[in-house]
């Protein structure tokens, strides 16, 4: 079987800007939260201080995210053949269960007001959640055109959205106290509040649990992929395809080929080659067989 490495990084202008982006956002939601959490134990509001907490845990996941981009550019070693573009994976799950503790924390704290209310100034808890969606807002901007190429930067823009939607909920939670005097809507927009949170961290939990078992990444069509390669010329046959993701970001493929002239299969291959990174897979690894050659491999079957 012939290996070829293919090393390809975000262009370092785009990945200098990411950077710059998270470091801003980081800094403008750590300050949000402290604003939070002082109006929250001020005034007694759970739906702030569960989203100031929330926040915390978003504060700590752009930093793992900036943290991934480090380990995504270390160098392959005999050890670590792919370098550690993998850890990319990990921090994407990790940020997911992040979020799900956060979550339980919140439904524990919930459930415990319901038991005892306390009073909540509505005007306070809406002023600061005005605040909120201004930060969460002009972070979500920010986060808008990376989120496309990347399951971790997609990741932290949804906390985003999520975080904006939140703060919404907590200014009509305010409005409908200080209309009402009923502080019973506080824990009850908190509950709405983790159900939100749990919505926005599902798609991200199931698809870095399927990365990180080496599952075929979402973004990539199995079949689609099996159909560029057997429909390039000197093609016969595609079997015994695999497909997973070295990061995020890129995706890897091993497959055998049948092709036509064996003599050719050079040229064939660069054709596979070309075909797959324009369909998002940036390493190949491919080998070829004779028509009529027997394939060894166990589990070798076309499609699979």
């Amino acid at each position: 079987m012939e290996h070829h490495h293919h090393h390809h990084h975000a262009p370092a202008g785009e990945m200098k800007s990411l950077n710059g982006i998270f470091i801003f956002a980081i800094l403008l939601n750590l300050i949000f939260v402290g604003i939070e959490a002082v109006v929250g134990f001020l005034h007694n509001s759970l739906s702030l201080l569960s989203d100031a907490g929330h926040n915390l845990s978003d504060v700590f996941s752009l930093v793992l995210v900036i943290f991934s981009f480090y380990l995504s550019r270390i160098h392959s070693t005999k050890r670590y053949s792919y370098g550690l573009k993998k850890s990319t994976v990990l921090i994407s799950l990790l940020n997911a269960i992040i979020l799900l503790v956060a979550v339980g924390a919140i439904i524990i704290e919930s459930i415990h007001k319901f038991a005892e209310p306390a009073e909540v100034n509505g005007a306070a808890v809406s002023w600061t959640a005005l605040a909120g969606i201004v930060i969460n807002g002009l972070t979500v901007v920010l986060l808008m055109r990376g989120q496309k190429n990347d399951i971790n930067v997609r990741g932290a823009f949804l906390h985003m959205v999520a975080d904006t939607l939140v703060s919404v909920g907590v200014v009509i939670s305010g409005v409908a106290i200080t209309l009402t005097g009923w502080n019973v809507i506080d824990p009850i927009v908190s509950l709405v509040i983790a159900g939100v949170i749990i919505v926005s961290t599902w798609s991200l939990l199931s698809e870095s649990l399927k990365l990180s078992l080496d599952g075929t990444p979402e973004s990539i069509d199995p079949d689609h992929v099996v159909d560029i390669m057997a429909s390039t010329p000197g093609v016969r046959d595609v079997h015994h395809v695999h497909i997973w993701a070295i990061s995020t970001t890129q995706n890897a493929l091993t497959a055998h080929l049948v092709v036509d002239d064996i003599s050719a299969m050079e040229g064939v291959k660069n054709d596979v080659r070309t075909r797959l990174r324009e369909a998002g897979i940036s390493h190949a690894t491919l080998e070829t067989e004779a028509v009529g050659a027997h394939c060894h491999e166990h589990d070798c079957h076309c499609g699979e």
